[in-house]
């Protein structure tokens, strides 16, 4: 079985797909990772070198090729990964999708110590930070809750996760 998670940056993907994965002895992989390993350079290259626009195209190609290295994995999406190139429709034909749910003001409490790794952030104060956060959530929102299922990121634990999974885990 694959299970993507997904949801805004910051939400807590890797770290309830790491939890999960060990709690089931299933392998986990993060897309950013897997992009800038397969890339040979950093998600933040791969932006200034082609924009926004390449590392879409890499981030498609790099979730397809996943398909044919595991048949049960645990994946951690990047934020925008469900909005383009039919992903979130491709996710949910070859997997459990699950959608982590969190409001602006979680997100930047999470990720305002790692800006300068966040390539669409870097420059944002946090004031700006939660502007955007909360812009691109309602972009985006019409795509997350696509996902077969949905859990609240600030109140979800692995007993939550093992509810929405059942006998699928």
């Amino acid at each position: 079985m694959r299970i993507f998670l997904l949801g805004f940056m910051g939400s807590g993907k890797s770290y309830w797909g790491k939890a999960i994965a060990k709690a089931h002895e299933m392998p986990f992989f993060d897309l950013d990772a897997q992009i800038e390993h397969d890339e040979g350079r950093s998600v933040a290259q791969i932006f200034m070198k082609g924009g926004e626009e390449m590392f879409r195209v890499c981030e498609a190609k790099c979730l397809r090729s996943l398909i044919n290295k595991e048949e049960n994995m645990i994946l951690s999406t990047g934020g925008g990964t469900p909005c383009f190139y039919d992903n979130m429709s491709w996710m949910n034909a070859h997997g459990i999708t699950i959608f982590l749910q969190a409001p602006p003001a979680y997100i930047v409490k999470n990720v305002s110590a790692e800006k300068a790794h966040r390539p669409l952030i870097s420059n944002l104060t946090d004031n700006e930070l939660l502007l955007f956060a909360d812009k691109k959530m309602k972009e985006r929102l019409p795509f997350y809750s696509q996902a077969h299922y949905t859990l609240n990121a600030k109140t979800a634990n692995i007993q939550k996760f093992r509810e929405v999974l059942g006998k699928n885990i």
